[in-house]
This record gives structure tokens, C-alpha cells and sequence, in this order.
């Protein structure tokens, strides 16, 4: 977890900084700026509609009675992609779409299921990588 945080916290922003200099360079300042700010406002877009329809999702799952686990996952993954699309960058815009497009989205929440799996679940007997944690032993003694 740590390494994923030194990689999020030092090197996203040393590629999001190499990317949007590269697309300075080839296509110039002020349209990099305005491609950036272009893709700002398609991912407030995209947010606002994949938002609402996650949200209606939800309800009518509620409605019906039924777990809402498909829905919840959708709602995780708009935000994360929102948040995504939030941060000036080239980079984190392609992956907040990614996370946010209704056609890409199966492929994320396939991802997410098995984090949540494998980081909540596991210290309750759900599903581990091979050779992780304590073996499935049980000592004990046979009394005659």
C-alpha cells in the first residue's frame, strides 16, 4: 500500500507534468490549456450523466428489494472517475474516463470486485493469492 502511494503521490504528477509539456510542445500553450480545460468540462459532463443514471439505478434496486451491489460498485467508480477527470492532467483524464464510460466500466468494476475481495475478505477466509497469510491448519489433539 505503501509503494502505491509513492507511486500516486511523486510519480503521476512527474508524468502528468512530462505529458502536458510534450502536448505543449507539439501543439502549443494556449491550445494545451484549452485541450485541458475542454477535458474538464466532458468529464463534468460525463460525471453529471453517468452520475444520475448510477444513482437511478440504485434507487430502482432498492425499490425492487434486491442487494444493490452492481449499483453501488457503478457509483464507487463515477466518483473515482470524477475525481480523476478533476485533476489537471492528460493522463488521469484518460483513466477517469476510462473508469466512467459506460462501455469501460464492466472492465473497472471486474477490478474493483477483486480488490474489495482480496483486501476486505481475506482476513475472514474469503479469497487470498496463493501462499498469503497463515495455511488453512488446524492443530489440535484426538482425546480416546
Amino acid at each position: 500500500m505503501r509503494r502505491l502511494l509513492v507511486v500516486v503521490l511523486v510519480l503521476v504528477p512527474l508524468l502528468e507534468i512530462a505529458t502536458v509539456v510534450l502536448v505543449g510542445d507539439l501543439i502549443g500553450g494556449w491550445p494545451t490549456l484549452l485541450l485541458l480545460l475542454l477535458t474538464t468540462l466532458l468529464g463534468a459532463w460525463v460525471i453529471r450523466r453517468e452520475g444520475a443514471r448510477a444513482w437511478r439505478a440504485l434507487r430502482d434496486a432498492l425499490r425492487s428489494g434486491r442487494m444493490p451491489t452492481r449499483e453501488l460498485a457503478d457509483g464507487v467508480l463515477v466518483l473515482v472517475g470524477g475525481l480523476l477527470l478533476l485533476v489537471p492532467g492528460f493522463l488521469t483524464d484518460v483513466l477517469g474516463l476510462l473508469v466512467l464510460l459506460p462501455w469501460t466500466r464492466p472492465v473497472a468494476r471486474v477490478w474493483l470486485e477483486a480488490v474489495v475481495a482480496r483486501r476486505l475478505l481475506a482476513p475472514f477466509g474469503g479469497p487470498r493469492r496463493p501462499g498469503e497469510g497463515p495455511p488453512d491448519v488446524v492443530q489440535g489433539q484426538i482425546v480416546d
